[in-house]
């Protein structure tokens, strides 16, 4: 039989699953910005979404995600008006998702332990979510980071060092003496 979750293991599960997610957002928005608004229908298939399409999910599932953890329920609602070019979808990511970070680490335990209905398919405590959201993001941020170079565009440093961005080592206060 498994063990209960407790108060202290959500909360700590919500630290590392934030610590790291922030991380994800800016290489995420590096992503998204590097997209040409003059190629953004580029589509490598015909059966694939368009480099806008896919960059619109991508930034406005990431704040849904968010929201319905938040929210305690998932509307899975697209806002009235969107962003149109890379740069505005870029800044409106990394607002939004500075807001539903900061709603997300203000739950308390016990909000993080409530199982929500994920549209029939899951039904988990809100906490795990935050994994589901790591990995769809990442799923589509790599998919669109593949359509970069053939829209003409450069690859941004993922993790590490790309061709058009080479890894910089960071520098040390021993390294500079």
């Amino acid at each position: 039989m498994s063990q209960p979750m407790t108060p202290e293991f959500v909360l700590g599960f919500r630290a590392v699953m934030l610590d790291g997610f922030k991380n994800e957002v800016e290489i995420t928005k590096k992503v998204i910005a590097a997209i040409p608004d003059a190629k953004a229908d580029y589509r490598p298939d015909p059966k694939a979404r368009t480099a806008k399409e896919l960059m619109w999910h991508l930034a406005n599932s990431d704040v849904q995600f968010l929201d319905g953890i938040a929210d305690l329920k998932f509307n899975m609602e697209t806002p009235e008006t969107k962003p149109q070019t890379a740069a505005e979808v870029a800044a409106w990511y990394g607002e939004q998702m500075q807001r539903g970070l900061a709603r997300v680490e203000a739950m308390s335990a016990e909000q993080l332990l409530t199982p929500i209905n994920f549209f029939g398919v899951f039904n988990m405590p809100s906490v795990f979510y935050l994994g589901f959201l790591n990995n769809h993001s990442v799923h589509h941020r790599g998919e669109l980071a593949t359509y970069l170079r053939p829209m003409g565009s450069k690859v941004p440093s993922i993790y590490g060092g790309s061709y058009d961005e080479p890894f910089q080592p960071p520098v040390t206060e021993e390294a500079a003496a």
